[in-house]
Order: C-alpha cells, then structure tokens, then sequence
C-alpha cells in the first residue's frame, strides 16, 4: 500500500470557497502560506485565490486552517 505525502495547499485547491461576511463563492485555483500572520497556536494563514463566475477577475482572500490538535 503506497502512502501520499499531501500538503495544505494542494488539498485546498479545486475545492469551493464561500464566504458570507464579503459575499464571495466560488473554486479555490491557488493557495499558498502566509506566515506573517498569525490567527493563534495550531492554526496556519493561507491566501487563496478564488475563480468566481460573478465577476470577471479572480478574488483573493486569507483564510486561517486548523493544524494539529
């Protein structure tokens, strides 16, 4: 049985993002770490980008992921 050795940003990407506090949706095409920021202990900053079909330019947002326990 093989094991994978997946990363952060390669499971976020393709999935959908929706956001209720900017009113944004849409599938996240690129992520990657920030971490300059810092949103508390066992959590990690990401910028995504998201491709909405509302508007004609991708949107771009900072999301906190939970890592460890």
């Amino acid at each position: 049985m093989a094991t994978y050795k997946y990363d952060i940003p390669t499971l976020l990407e393709g999935k959908y993002y929706r956001s209720l506090s900017r009113h944004d949706e849409g599938t996240i095409v690129y992520a990657t770490q920030r971490p300059e920021i810092w949103y508390g202990e066992n959590t990690e900053a990401y910028v995504i980008q998201v491709r909405t079909p509302a508007y004609l330019s991708d949107r771009y947002a900072t999301i906190a992921v939970k890592v460890g326990e």
